[in-house]
């Protein structure tokens, strides 16, 4: 009996095929006290060996494969087994507690992902808890002498279903066989998505339970357009499905010409493409990809990976990096966007009952400021290695700005002396992510160089519904109507002083989006780099003015995000 199962939509295509569950070995251990910690801990450590080992050979074979983005989750993985925080804190309790490898392990992973996982306003930060699962399983596995599951012995097309994935299961991957990837958990930003969206197979994640509701062999249609997956389909519907991958996979071919072509519109209007990245490691990808730009750098993960407050040097380092990578192009780094939802190792932060609405970003940085103060002095002085920005997160009032801004022209005087004209190329901006700012967006964009709009976190602002809550996730509405006179509001308030104004939302990427963005005037789109291809072809293909006429049709005709929806889509088959 046909049954359709809907998700969240991660890497566009058709895939047909039949089921494979994957399923991994019961990984369940004793926990039991040991007589010889330095044994123990050797058995660890020639597991973590053991895993390193196979992860860099699987990177090397893959090096040809993978564009630089997907090759770095090896390098993530690697990280993860070597850090020597996570290290000392298994030994500690193999030593102390005289736990075995397992439960030692066990628990200090368990802690770090519940970390992740309780990070619900951040997705990127939340889905690396995918990861931390990941080489859990491996370790485990490891340990326990069991074998995971293995990809290559496939031998006939089929759609992966699984819980989750890992690079050891992507790695696996033959693209001949893997039609089609369905998960329990993840979003656009998990391992999954992106090495799904790297390797051009159909993909859905977060679809709760898919593992429950299918069974091996049964044949599976994969809609990663539309998030929706169909079990045991009629022949009319895997028809109607293999006219649309057919279609799909010359359109790929097409995005592939467009590397090194301006985003520009039908009528000639030009915009700027750019990439949201987590770290330098990330930046080939956006190269490879054709951004125009890194529109967003989070520099959480070089406080959150740390055991200590990261040094002005240490900072210096990875900007630097980053920035030189760049080869000309603008670096839009976002100041520490930390808060009650992302702990630091080193400093500790106080329990809040909502920390979304709490003791976060710009509010910490502000209270803290000799720890802002290190991480401004960094970007300056990278600056003199390439064009940098500087974006402030999370800022409500005009007083938050300006005190803000005086501490970094503060801090820009003190260099000036032994680096004279430093910081003269740098330009100043803030997120639009809290509601209070988007209504005095005219007023604050007198003060700065650029906004970029932060939609993930105003939505939920706007809506007053937790974005990683599933209870309430109807009202994550970036087409509601009125919310996109939020955002008119916003852009036309940034122009109204000469102010950039970009986006660095997931609505910047998303393809019902566009036309509206582009008939508000948006400048800047800055999305995950596996989406900028299919961006700016999309781009080429529309008329600003048209796009402008649709804007104002969607705010004046429409009552709901569905009808919003509904017009894009008929007026994208039209125009």
């Amino acid at each position: 009996m046909e049954t359709q199962i809907n998700g969240i939509a991660a890497s566009d295509g058709v895939g047909i095929a039949p089921a494979y569950l994957l399923t991994k070995p019961n990984l369940n251990f004793e926990k039991y006290h040991i007589s010889d910690p330095n044994s123990e801990k050797a058995r660890l450590h020639r597991a973590f060996d053991k895993i390193i080992q196979k992860l860099k050979d699987t990177k090397k074979k893959l090096v040809d494969k993978l564009n630089a983005e997907d090759l770095a989750i090896f390098d993530t993985h690697i990280a993860i087994l070597n850090d020597p925080e996570m290290i000392k804190q298994v030994e500690n309790r193999i030593t102390n507690q005289r736990l075995n490898a397992e439960s030692a392990f066990t628990e200090v992973i368990t802690k770090m992902i519940k970390i992740l996982q309780a990070m619900t306003g951040n997705e990127y930060m939340q889905e690396r808890a995918t990861d931390f699962q990941n080489i859990q399983d491996q370790v485990l596995a490891e340990l326990e002498g069991k074998k995971l599951p293995n990809l290559r012995e496939l031998d006939h097309p089929v759609i992966i279903v699984a819980h989750s994935i890992g690079p050891a299961d992507t790695s696996q991957m033959d693209g001949r066989f893997v039609k089609g990837i369905i998960t329990d958990f993840g979003g656009r930003t998990s391992h999954a998505a992106i090495m799904a969206r790297s390797l051009q197979i159909p993909a859905i994640v977060g679809c709760n339970d898919i593992t429950k509701k299918v069974q091996n062999g049964r044949r599976v249609i994969v809609d990663g357009f539309e998030g929706s997956a169909i079990i045991e389909p009629s022949t009319n519907d895997v028809k109607q499905y293999q006219k649309i991958a057919d279609k799909f996979m010359n359109v790929r071919q097409q995005w592939k010409k467009m590397i090194n072509q301006p985003s520009v519109t039908a009528d000639g209007q030009e915009y700027k493409i750019s990439a949201n990245i987590g770290s330098s490691v990330d930046i080939s990808s956006a190269i490879e990809n054709g951004a125009d730009g890194v529109g967003l750098f989070r520099t959480e993960f070089l406080y959150m990976k740390s055991d200590h407050l990261p040094t002005e040097e240490e900072q210096l380092n990875a900007y630097r990096r980053a920035v030189e990578q760049l080869n000309g192009k603008r670096l839009v780094v976002r100041t520490l966007d930390i808060g009650g939802d992302k702990p630091l190792q080193f400093m500790p932060l106080p329990k809040e009952m909502n920390p979304f609405l709490g003791y976060r970003a710009i509010r910490i940085a502000l209270d803290r400021p000799e720890m802002f103060r290190t991480q401004l002095r960094a970007l300056l002085r990278a600056s003199e290695f390439g064009k940098i920005n500087i974006m402030f997160p999370m800022i409500t009032t005009l007083e938050e700005l300006q005190a803000a801004k005086k501490i970094y022209y503060e801090e820009q005087q003190k260099l000036a002396v032994d680096h004279p004209g430093i910081g003269r190329d740098v330009h100043l901006g803030i997120m639009i992510e809290v509601p209070l700012a988007a209504l005095n967006a005219e007023r604050l964009a007198a003060e700065v160089d650029f906004f970029s709009i932060g939609t993930n976190d105003l939505i939920q602002y706007c809506f007053a519904a937790d974005r990683g809550n599933d209870s309430v996730s109807y009202l994550y509405q970036p087409l509601n109507p009125t919310f996109l006179k939020l955002i008119k509001h916003i852009i036309d308030a940034g122009h109204a002083h000469d102010t950039t104004v970009a986006m660095c939302g997931e609505m910047a990427g998303d393809r019902y989006a566009l036309p509206l963005l582009i008939g508000m005037g948006l400048d800047v789109y800055s999305m995950s780099a596996s989406s900028i291809l299919r961006t700016r072809s999309m781009m080429k293909q529309l008329d600003s003015k048209k796009c402008q006429e649709l804007y104002q049709q969607a705010v004046t005709t429409c009552d709901s995000m569905t009808g919003v929806k509904k017009l894009v889509q008929d007026w994208l088959v039209t125009n």
